[in-house]
């Protein structure tokens, strides 16, 4: 082995053991290893970072914005909100709730696929009395199976795209992962569905909010605007959607005068106040139903200080708080939050609570500003189980939708670079308000970008290198045997069970060139083997490690390490049995 090999073999290996570690980020990991690479001179200085400008990093951070700005409008909830309209079996729930996770996993980053489907999914487990822990698990899996389906659902897909047209100069397009990715999730939701719930134990959730039950709900002015449903009904025709949301209309305020009584037989006017009460997600839907706006300060005397409410958050693998204890978080009080409560794997900590460190999971309770607790979670890389109302802007639900389908139209017909597309979704999505300027950058998650960004020189100069042949020749002459439909298996298996324990844009980056290398070496198609990387990085399902949503469930749905295990052999064994036949017949050898 030359120099350059062995230098970025043993960077490499210490990479993995770092990231397995998990004692520090892994975007610092990675851009001290690309630095210390350039200084070792196995990356050259003018290309150290050209990762930057890589297509598959542009999409990431393109697409990031663009599903914050179908969050933020609220065109989520559209397709949402009759999900838990009345209780439903689980096998029913999952296959409802769990195709639209996918779907929208598919189209988005599957992270913020789950922020927005799994305060749904609590919901449902709430009102049907059964602990949620049923239901997240196969939740989590479906955001990731759906991602499985297109080029932008995941980044691990857009790097395998990147890469093909580095070695090949044809990249693969939107719907190219579709035949082979829609085989594995659809096989995939039907497990979890039919099976993979039934195999989950039973763990009672850590709902913090649960405590909160016999406080009295937030109160809350919803404004009557000009084309509000409301209009011209009387109060007690409002009654029926008011229990379907959980909520109670209390009063009405007119004039600036709150009418007698609860003005039942009032006929509503455009400008008039409704005072309801409920909690905070509850007021956000009926306000959505109802086509209301919010009322910056309520007019009556709430429970709480006006323009607050309680809400619980997962800390994420990124957040700032990760080994503080809750006595050291000073910065809550900076932003106007404060910390009530920990739940940690379905335990609430009752006692001794500000000397607990946080760690990645952990649920928080907190009370702070509706208006800003949002962009303050942003800030802290925490992900909401509640979203709060005031920053979703209805009106701008379908001008978002779009947008957005007509920038993918236009990039799958071969119009626009997928880049530019995109980019024109952001530029759009900035002017018409959807998302303000500021929370462009907030949305981006910059670890990942930064992940990215430093180790694609790594493994382009493991590969101009030979280092990646070595790799491939090795487990070409390991299989060469055998048909070369195990050595694809073979691949497959591998770089699924290194995604278990890494990020599966790792993963995908260093996997893609040995499979590559395989294939050509095999003398076989080396597409096939590209599409086995692009199933195994994503389907990360033994571990709460091996992808951020499966990780965001653990507090919330109280699961043990050992639940990931037991769920997710079966369901990794399953894509393996799916995905290498579907690959054989749409990617033939």
């Amino acid at each position: 082995m030359t120099y350059e090999q062995i230098t970025l073999f043993l960077l490499f290996a210490v990479v993995l053991t770092l990231l397995m570690w998990g004692r520090w980020r892994y975007d610092l990991v990675s851009f001290a290893a690309l630095v210390a690479a350039v200084v070792l001179g196995v990356v050259p200085a003018d290309r150290a970072f050209s990762g930057f400008a890589n297509d598959a990093t542009v999409i990431v951070a393109l697409v990031l914005v663009a599903g914050h700005g179908l969050t933020r409008s609220g065109a989520i909830e559209l397709i949402t909100r009759g999900i838990i309209a009345k209780p439903r079996s689980v096998p029913l729930h999952l296959a409802m709730l769990g195709g639209i996770a996918a779907g929208l996993s598919a189209f988005m980053n599957n992270v913020a696929a789950l922020a927005l489907t799994m305060p749904v999914d609590i919901q449902a487990a709430q009102k049907a009395k059964r602990p949620p822990s049923l239901t997240l698990m196969p939740l989590a899996a479906a955001t990731i199976l759906g991602g499985l389906a297109t080029l932008i659902g995941t980044p691990a897909n857009i790097i395998i795209a990147s890469y093909r047209e580095q070695a090949s100069g044809t990249p693969f397009a939107m719907f190219d992962f579709a035949p082979v990715g829609l085989a594995v999730a659809v096989v995939g939701l039907a497990f979890l569905a039919l099976i993979g719930w039934r195999i989950i134990p039973q763990r009672e959730s850590g709902n913090a909010m649960a405590e909160l039950a016999a406080m009295k709900n937030y109160v809350s002015e919803l404004v009557v605007e000009a084309k509000a449903k409301a209009i011209g009904q009387r109060i007690a025709d409002l009654d029926p959607i008011a229990d379907e949301h959980d909520t109670q209309i209390v009063g009405l305020v007119r004039k600036d005068k709150r009418l007698p009584g609860r003005a039942r037989a009032e006929e509503i006017l455009e400008g008039d106040l409704l005072v309801v009460e409920g909690a905070p997600e509850a007021l956000n839907n009926l306000a959505s139903a109802l086509g209301l706006g919010f009322q910056g300060k309520s007019g009556e005397k709430a429970p709480l200080d006006a323009g607050q409410g309680f809400i619980e958050a997962v800390v994420s693998q990124e957040s700032r708080l990760i080994g503080r204890s809750a006595n050291e978080v000073q910065m809550l009080r900076g932003y106007g939050i404060s910390l009530l409560g920990i739940s940690r794997r379905g335990k609430t900590l009752r006692q001794r609570v500000r000397r607990t460190p946080l760690q990645a999971g952990d649920v928080l309770l907190l009370l702070g500003a509706s208006e800003s607790m949002d962009e303050v979670l942003a800030r802290l890389d925490c992900l909401p189980l509640a979203r709060t109302p005031t920053l979703t802007r209805h009106d701008k639900a379908l001008l978002a939708i779009g947008l957005f389908v007509g920038a993918i139209a236009l990039s799958v017909s071969g119009f626009l670079p997928l880049t530019i597309g995109l980019s024109l979704v952001v530029i759009a999505y900035v002017l018409t308000d959807i998302v303000p300027i500021r929370e462009v950058y907030e949305a981006i998650d910059w670890p990942i970008i930064i992940l990215l960004g430093a180790l694609i020189p790594m493994g382009e100069a493991l590969e101009s290198s030979g280092g990646t042949m070595l790799i491939a020749d090795a487990i070409a002459q390991t299989t060469q045997t055998m048909p070369a439909w195990v050595a694809l298996t073979t691949m497959l298996v591998v770089t699924m069970l290194l995604s278990d324990i890494l990020n599966n844009a790792a993963t995908a980056v260093i996997a893609a060139p040995i499979a590559y290398g395989l294939a050509n070496a095999m003398g076989v198609n080396p597409d096939a083997f590209l599409m086995a990387v692009a199933i195994g990085a994503s389907c990360a399902f033994l571990t709460p490690i091996g992808h951020q949503n499966s990780l965001l469930i653990m507090g919330p749905g109280g699961y043990e390490f050992s639940d990931y295990w037991k769920f997710g052999l079966p369901l990794e064994v399953l894509t393996v049995v799916v995905a290498v036949p579907a690959i054989l017949v749409f990617w033939p050898l």
